[in-house]
């Protein structure tokens, strides 16, 4: 279709392609952050020193871990609404 009103049908299609691609980037983190518990769980088991600064190595990327997820999130939800139109001006 052309002009400035997409059909329905091309709102829900944009709209399943932007969901399938924050499920994709939801997955990645959550891999990501199955690799910072996993450094987290290595570190409980080193003694001294070093396992302290794994942990919080571990515990930092988590924090940027979560953030990423936070801005993945909103910024599909900015993408939806344009897709349908529902953008703030």
């Amino acid at each position: 279709m052309h002009g400035a009103n997409m059909s329905s049908a091309q709102q829900n299609f944009n709209a399943g392609q932007t969901q399938a691609k924050a499920e994709d980037m939801m997955q990645s983190t959550k891999e990501s952050a199955q690799a910072a518990a996993d450094k987290a769980q290595a570190a409980s088991n080193t003694s001294g020193q070093t396992a302290e600064q794994n942990k919080e190595e571990a515990a930092g990327f988590l924090q940027q871990t979560g953030e990423q997820v936070k801005n993945m999130a909103q910024g599909a939800a900015e993408s939806v609404k344009r897709t349908l139109g529902m953008e703030k001006k």
